[in-house]
């Protein structure tokens, strides 16, 4: 009965991990940015960087439909893109419309690069992103330079989709602000992530060394996320995709030694190494946008709010877990069911993913 009991606590907490999605990095950013060249007079030019699945959602960009956009796509689709993408994002200056006078479009390493060339009366710049509408709720467009440079990020959405291009130091601020609540949320939706976190707390042990092991964690993808920032580390897809493996390894290797070892003396490295593999994942994430110099402030932020949304999950799971450790026969089964579900569902993204690689 004891059992059944429990069972009823952990089940949803398992059937949500499991409900969660599986890839834990899905595109949901398009950054821009906006600027004057000096000597232009009148001229505003953007730059737009947003990944290839996020465009395939606002129109179809494989010309050829093989399944694959190359740059020959983008070419092909000129036409489509100056209507379905720049006639959706109106650029205006003191209140009136600014006209478009070309667009480019070129396909890097991990995203897609958009430009365009705007002549603009005096004013303050407002850009209305309309394509929101049509895009998933979890979608924001960044805007990471204004006219006169970079002077902090801002954010729009869905429900609010203007964002005015003005100088001030208050928007550093309430750009960071941005960045950390993206990194609890990804956290959340992280399916891997939480997933990994939950196979290391089933056998933490007391409560100093559960705060070790998760220090060890943070840590770890602490340091990737900065050597990522510092352009000491460099991912491109290719990079990004044996990451998204190895993450799913990670849980498998964690979730097996539940099930077949009796002591976990060396679980604090452990942890520190696959946190490692974890921090290129959180990075991966914000690299494949092409924020140029602006993922360091992006980065930041956002492992700001990774940590605190592993510590709210570390606070929600810990005295759940320590109540079942104190019966050591339930503890005992829960382990083995959870690292078993563990199992499985790291298996199933490591075959997956693998797969992609393959591909």
């Amino acid at each position: 009965m004891r059992w059944m009991r429990t069972a009823r606590w952990v089940a949803p907490l398992v059937l949500g991990l499991l409900a969660a999605r599986a890839h834990a990095h899905d595109a949901d950013i398009l950054y821009a940015q906006l600027w004057r060249p000096e000597a232009a007079g009148a001229e505003v030019r953007e730059r737009i960087t947003l990944t290839a699945d996020t465009l395939a959602l606002l129109l179809p960009a494989d010309a050829d439909g093989d399944g694959v956009l190359s740059q020959a796509d983008l070419d092909a689709r000129e036409r489509a893109l100056a209507v379905g993408f720049w006639d959706a994002i109106p650029l205006s200056a003191g209140g009136r419309p600014c006209v478009r006078s070309s667009t480019t479009a070129h396909l890097r390493d991990t995203y897609v690069e958009l430009g365009a060339r705007f002549s603009c009366a005096p004013g303050v710049l407002r850009q209305r992103f309309s394509l929101l509408s049509v895009l998933p709720p979890s979608y924001k467009v960044v805007l990471g330079s204004a006219v006169q440079g970079e002077v902090g990020q801002r954010f729009a959405d869905a429900l609010q989709p203007t964002l005015v291009v003005e100088e001030g130091p208050e928007r550093a601020a309430s750009g960071l602000l941005e960045w950390v609540g993206l990194g609890l949320s990804h956290i959340f939706q992280g399916a891997d992530h939480l997933a990994f976190l939950l196979a290391v707390l089933l056998v933490g042990g007391s409560l100093k060394r559960v705060l070790l092991l998760v220090t060890a964690f943070t840590v770890a993808h602490s340091l990737t996320l900065g050597a990522t920032a510092l352009g000491w580390l460099e991912l491109d897809g290719a990079r990004g995709l044996w990451v998204e493996a190895a993450i799913a390894a990670s849980i498998l290797w964690v979730a097996l030694e539940n099930l077949v070892l009796r002591a976990h003396r060396h679980r604090a490295g452990l942890t520190f190494l696959f946190g490692l593999v974890h921090g290129l994942g959180f990075a991966s994430v914000l690299r494949g946008y092409g924020f140029g110099d602006s993922v360091a402030s992006a980065l930041f932020g956002f492992n700001v709010g990774v940590e605190l949304g592993q510590a709210l999950v570390v606070l929600a799971l810990l005295p759940l877990i320590r109540l079942i450790q104190r019966r050591p026969s339930l503890h005992h089964r829960t382990v083995r069911v959870l690292s078993l579900l563990l199992l499985a569902t790291g298996g199933y993204w490591f075959v997956e993913r693998a797969f992609a690689l393959i591909g």
